[in-house]
This record gives C-alpha cells, structure tokens and sequence, in this order.
C-alpha cells in the first residue's frame, strides 16, 4: 500500500510538468554542406570536399573542470560534409607537444589511455539513444551503442576511420555510412551531435557542446547537426557468412568439426533494422569463469555471443531478458540422474540445447517510440540411457523445441523520459513448463532534471503441468538528480509466486524492501582532487507474506580520484541479523544469521604510467562462532610498450566457520561449520602488432575447497536456529569439495577487411571437482593434471559483405 501512496502522489506533482519540453539550453548548431566527390579516408585532411565546410571549434572543458576554454595549445577543429551514402568528418587535432601524445596500439573497442577523438550522433535528437564513433591517435576503432548512462561496446558496426599525426598535432578522418545510423523519413535531417577529444597526458577531456555534470546526463545536453538534406541512402542490407573449422583431442579421442552459417542485417526502413542469424556457431565464445558454487542460487555470467549483445537496449529494459537462458542448460537436466533406473548409466545428457536460429527487428519512430521483437528457437534435447543388462537404449526429453519472445513498446518524450512496455514469452512443445512476463515501466525526470522519478509493475505467468502460477513485483523510486547534493528513496516488491526465470534472471522473491540514500560529490576539481563521492546508504528489508522482518542495514561509501589520477574508495556497513529463507532448500523455512559488519578499502594507481595496481581487500565479522570473511585482490598491470600490455591478477577469499546447508532429510535439514578457500591466478596479456592484428593471451587457475568442521553438523529448528545433531559424512553424504579449474586461451584476430575477420585460437581446459578437502594447493594442482586435458584448435573466418558494393559489381 505504500508503494501504491508513493506513486500516486509524486505521480500527481510532476504531472504537469511530464509533457512540458525541456528548455532549451544554449545548443550549438553545425550546418554540414553536401559533397559531390567524397574524400578518401587517409587521415590526411588535403581532400578538396572539405574546403567549403565550416569549422566546428570552441571546445570546452568537460573533465576535471567544468566549461573552461581549451587553450591554444590544443587547438581543436571539426567539419562535416555528406553525400548520398555516408558522413564524413574530419578532426584537427593541434598539440604543441605532439611527443606526449599517447599512442597505444589496442584492438577494437580498446581505448586504454590513449589520445582519441570521439562522436556521438542521436539522430532522433531524444537526449537517450545515441551511436558513439571514437578513434584512438594510434588508429584503433571503437563504437557502442549508448542508451542513457549505459555504454555497450558489444556493438559493432561497419564504418572506417584513419589518423595521422605531424609536428603540429594529429588528425582524424571518418566515415560513417547511413547503413550504420537508423534516422527518421524526412526531407531535412537533424540530429543531436556531440564532439569530444581526450588529451591523455594531460588527464583533460573537451566537448564542442557545453556538457553540465551537475545536471541530467551527457546525452541530454549534446548540440544539434542541420542542413543534412535529401539523402536517398542505399538499401541497408548485408551479409556476414561464416566457415570454421576445429580439431578438438580430449582424453584420447580426436573430433573435427566444420561449420558454415550466415548472419543477415537489413533494413527494414530508415529507422528499423532485422538482424538474423542462421545456423549459429558460438564455438570461439570465451570460457566463463566458472567458480565452486555450493550456495542456494545459479551461478550467472556475461554473454560472450555477440548476437546477444549487439544492439538488444531496447530488450533490456526491466531486467526481464537474460540471453544465457537462450540456449542453456536443459530443463531436465538434473531429472536424468534421478530418473536413471537400477541396472542403467547415462550414455548422453547434453549440458547445452543448440540455438537453431535467432532474429531481432528493433528501431524508433521519429515520434520517439521504439519497438523490438526479438525470436529464438532452440533444438529438443534428449538424454540417452543404457541398460547395462539387456544393452537396450532409451531416450528421454530434457529439453522440448522451445521458442523464446520478446516484444517491447517504449515511447520517449521531453527529451529525459520515458514509459516502455515489455512482454517475454517461453513456449515449450508438449507438457513442459511455459512462461509469460509483462511489465510495464516509466522513467520520468521533471522539467529542469532535478527530480527523477522511475516505477515497474510485473506480472508472471508460469504454465506448469497442470497448474498455473502467477506473481506480481513492482519497483518505485524518487530521486533528486541535480547539484552536489543528492538523495533518494525507493521500493521494492514481490510476492511469493512472482518467477521470471524461463528467460530472465531472479534469485529471490516474496520480498517487502526499503531503501534511502544521500550523497555529496564535486563536479570541478577541489584541492587535490579531480572529484570524490561520498554516500550514505540503508535498508529495511522484509518479507511479503508473512509480514516479518528479515534485516536492517546500512553503511557509508567513498570514491576519490586525484589530480594525478590515483583513484581510492571504500564502505562501511552495519547490518542486523539476517534470516535466509534460500539456504535450507526447502520452502518457509530459513536460518538466521547473526549481526555483521564489513569494512572495504581499494586503490588504483595511474593507467597511464609503465607500471600501475589495482588493490582491493574487504574484511567481515559476525557476531557468532568466530565467524569471519576475507577477501584480496592483487592486480598489478605493466605496459611493456605501446605494443604489448599484460596484466597479472591474483584473488585470495577465505571464509571461517559459515553455518552452511548440508542436505535435506525427511524431518530435518542438516547444517554444518564450513571453512572455504579460494585462489585465482589469471594473466591477460596482448601484443599488438597493428590496430587490426594482434596475440591475445588469456589464462584463469581458479582453486577452491570447502571443508567441514568434523562433529559440528546441526539440524534447523523453525525458529531459525541449529542444535546439534548425530551426523557422519561418511555414512551419509560428504559435502566436502576440491575445486580446480584451468583455462588458457591463445588466439591471433586479423581484421583483414571492414567488417571482415580471421580468427585463429588454440585452447587448453582441464577439470577436477571431488571430495579431498584436505589437499594443499600443490597436492590439488598435481590431481587436476592428472586429468585428462582438452586441446582445441580452430579456425574462424567471417567476410562483410554490403549488398549494393555486390550490385555494383554485377551492374559494371
């Protein structure tokens, strides 16, 4: 009822002001002029098409300061012409030191510390949905997909760009074909525009447009390009087809695979685009970094399929699509083994279904209004079982023909807001589970960016063999947004039955939180500092139904960055006792944990230099049986030259006497004191030998063990506390567990053409998992090579090719 209070009030306040635009800022305008004879992209700026184009220039400060000039030493000029395919810009870039300018030779996407020239277009002009083009002074491209304050280099997009670089400064040339850019059917274009210039060694950052910290987001407050007029862009459409070819060896066994798949992008119409993949191959994806999980909840990783992570903004919206469902393990998975009867053993039980086919149509109207329809189908899954007498096979469905949807509605307006309707959809063949999840969202800042106001409302529906059940959750909050002080409040609900996990991600419900929070932070360099954060935060959490308290908290944080670039921050947090309904595994039950406190302290030296660290450590106490956690991270980074970077990490976690779930009884949910231990050694490391070839090194060890403490097992009694019990381990089931994973990947990426690329990657993978608690880390070590180890070798080519480039061809 609270919520519901919250929302129509501040609903009825900023009414009147929702539907106001917003003032006008003093928005610079670029006029571009049309050219007849493009220029060549080079990075040398003598084409004659840009004589006649007018100068972009005034940069301002946008960080550390806040709007001060850019001095004469680093002069900056733009201009930007067109024609009927594509935008050209062209960047001078003036240093009188050109020595200092830092030149780091990355692959794409990587901007690390060097010096670059960005851009960033919204052609829709609605202060959220913008396309950033950057280009680094060592030639390296980057492009993202930028939606409010979320920044998404997984997308990629086919455009080019060149530098040079003299006694006077350097200078940067692009071009960005209309294939790339989605923009409204009219006769003039207009379209927000940002330009921004990075000077490394001099930790300043200019924008052309005046960009307030203070107020709102940089996407709100870019200026305006005009004079684009009557472009007749070529169809937008083209073709990615792919070969890959490998030779896998594992445990004596050699397979070898080849594959050949097609991915498609087209433009439905100046604003909507349909990507598709057919016959998918995500054979080259990095490893996850899998960890000993012995808690109540799935591990969750990042997507590594770059299908799932281009372009999908709008199919984000309410955390209601995680990718990795799509394609996951089976449904049934965990069934096969408890399904195995007496005298069998399970020949197959696939861990992953295989995506058949996937396809997403997304885009925005010139009124503001964004859809996306996002399909994928997956294959049926089936484990096969033998019987060890009679020989005989048999099958079983772990996993149907599933179809996954998404359809999304989300209208901008005022330039700062937004409402967005959302439906996720999981459909099974036959008597499986079905799922269906819609939501509704707002996000609504009033007039001068000051007051943000943002709310969800969820419904999910699951279809179960013979019953349904639906549930409900909804989100509110107000914040103020504008000037160094700050605060907020917000709300979180779910009832018992709300469950989105058929294509989204949700560990808990039947939840009744609060929140509050205020912070000060600096927007102009202070002191010795460029800018610091400095929060207070608390919580109320309780459970929906029955009413009870499960835990009250609250802490404070700080994060700081000097003028030299050396970072430090922390929290502080103070929390009651806690009841966990999740650890028992079993419904209505939970135990509780006694009041904690946690300390977090972490550095980050300069990026810039040779050699910089990254150091982290947090340290937690309980106020019960000596129980405490510990956790370090080591990263130091070394730029060996402009050419070769690595980075080493070390993490060290150590837990002490955690009351942790053992297994379920008939009557009795069994406890036991757990000691855990952790370490992970990784070693990232990139020799590039130009900005479109390099040697990519990537390793991961990761160690774990978890030991219980001999005749210290309990069993839970309702009212969330333990009392000991009479339990052997080696009668019943050991908990026990040594953790040992090794992963190395070795590969070599050559953009041989735009869009194009060949990847050649070798791997190496060894598993162990087993009950010897009591090994040291050599003991393990030596255990896990002792497995057998797995040696991958493949071959990946994908080749760009543009629809209208091939009918020219066939027209000449």
């Amino acid at each position: 009822m609270l919520s519901k209070f919250w929302f129509i009030s501040i609903f009825f306040i900023f009414t009147h002001q929702i539907f106001a635009q917003i003032d006008s800022l003093q928005r610079k305008n670029y006029t571009a002029v049309a050219t007849q004879n493009a220029p060549i992209i080079d990075g040398v700026l003598d084409d004659q098409a840009w004589d006649k184009a007018p100068a972009a220039n005034n940069f301002v400060m946008y960080y550390p300061g806040d709007g001060d000039p850019i001095p004469e030493t680093h002069k900056t000029t733009i201009k930007v012409i067109y024609d009927d395919n594509a935008l050209y810009i062209a960047a001078t870039l003036i240093d009188k030191n050109p020595e200092k300018i830092v030149r780091q030779f990355t692959q794409r996407d990587n901007l690390e510390q060097s010096d670059y020239f960005q851009v960033d277009i919204n052609t829709y002009d609605d202060g959220e949905n913008q396309i950033r083009f950057a280009v680094t002074a060592a030639g390296t491209r980057a492009d993202a997909k930028i939606t409010g304050e979320n920044t998404d280099f997984g997308f990629n997009i086919v455009w080019d760009a060149a530098v040079s670089q003299d006694q006077n400064g350097w200078y940067a040339e692009m071009r960005i074909p209309y294939a790339a850019l989605r923009f409204p059917e009219s006769k003039e274009q207009e379209w927000g525009i940002q330009f921004l210039r990075q000077i490394s060694h001099k930790n300043e950052s200019y924008t052309w447009n005046y960009v307030n910290k203070a107020v709102g987001q940089m996407s709100q407050q870019t200026g305006l390009i005009s004079g684009i007029r009557n472009i007749n862009p070529p169809t937008r459409l083209s073709f990615y087809p792919y070969t890959s070819a490998e030779v896998d060896r594992f445990d004596g066994e050699t397979e070898t695979n080849f594959n050949a798949g097609l991915d498609v992008k087209y433009g439905i119409s100046k604003a909507f685009t349909l990507d598709m993949t057919l016959v998918p191959d995500f054979g080259q994806t990095a490893y996850d970094d899998v960890e000993l999980n012995l808690g109540p909840f799935e591990q969750i990783f990042g997507e590594n399929r770059a299908f799932f992570t281009e372009g999908t903004e709008l199919f984000t919206k309410g955390d209601l699509f995680y990718s990795r469902r799509v394609g996951n393990t089976p449904i049934g998975f965990n069934n096969a083994q408890r399904e195995k009867l007496e005298n069998e053993e399970i020949l197959e039980n696939p861990v992953r279904t295989d995506l058949l086919n996937a396809l997403k149509v997304s885009g925005r109207t010139e009124r503001g209004l964004g859809v996306g329809f996002f399909n994928a189908v997956t294959a049926e899954t089936k484990a096969i079982f033998r019987d060890t007498i009679t020989g005989n096979n048999r099958e079983k469905v772990t996993e149907p023909l599933a179809n996954y949807n998404i359809l999304v509605l989300d209208q901008r307006f005022n330039k700062n807001s937004s409402i967005t309707l959302i439906n996720t959809n999981v459909t099974r063949e036959g008597h499986f589970r079905d799922g269906n999840v819609t939501g509704f969202l707002f996000d609504v800042f009033n007039r001068s960016n000051s007051f943000n106001v943002t709310g969800e409302a969820k419904m999910s529906n699951v279809n179960l063999a013979g019953q349904n059940e639906t549930g409900f959750a909804s989100e509110f909050s107000l914040n103020r947004t504008k000037g160094n002080f700050r605060y907020g409040i917000s709300h979180e609900l779910a009832n018992e039955t709300y469950d989105i996990n058929d294509l989204g991600i949700s560990f808990t419900n039947n939840y009744n939180n609060f929140y509050l929070n205020t912070s000060y932070q600096i927007f102009e360099p202070s002191g010795i500092f460029n800018q610091y954060n400095i929060e207070l935060y608390g919580n109320h959490q309780r459970r929906y139904r029955p009413d009870i308290n499960v835990a009250t908290g609250g802490g404070a944080s700080i994060f700081a960055m000097t003028r030299d670039r050396f970072a430090f921050g922390g929290f502080a947090e103070v929390n009651s006792a806690f009841k966990d309904f999740f650890e028992p595994r079993r419904e209505n039950t939970f135990i509780t944990y006694q009041p904690n406190i946690t300390g977090n302290a972490w550095i980050s030296s300069d990026y810039r230099k040779k050699l910089a660290l990254d150091i982290r450590s947090t340290y937690q106490v309980f106020g019960e049986n000596s129980r405490e956690r510990f956790n370090f991270i080591f990263k130091p980074r070394v730029r060996i030259s402009n050419k070769f970077l690595v980075i080493y990490g070390f993490e060290y976690d150590n837990e002490i006497n955690r009351p942790s779930f053992v297994t379920l009884q008939p009557r009795d949910i069994i406890f036991g004191n757990r000691d855990m231990r952790s370490f992970e050694n990784s070693l990232q490391a990139n020799y590039n030998f130009t900005t479109r070839q390099g040697l990519n090194l990537s390793f991961r060890n990761f160690w774990s063990v978890a030991q219980f403490e001999e005749d210290k097992f309990s069993k839970l009694n309702k009212d969330g506390s333990l009392s000991a019990v009479d339990y052997n381990p080696e009668e019943n089931y050991n908990p026990d567990a040594n953790f040992n994973i090794w992963n190395l990947d070795l590969s070599y990426r050559w953009q041989f053409a735009p869009g194009s690329e060949a990847i050649l990657l070798y791997r190496n993978s060894i598993f162990n998992q087993d009950e010897l608690s009591d090994l040291d880390f050599q003991q393990s070590m030596d255990n896990l090579f002792a497995r057998p180890a797995r040696h991958n070798i493949s071959l990946r080519i994908v080749y760009y090719v543009d629809y209208n480039r091939v009918k020219n061809i066939f027209n000449s």
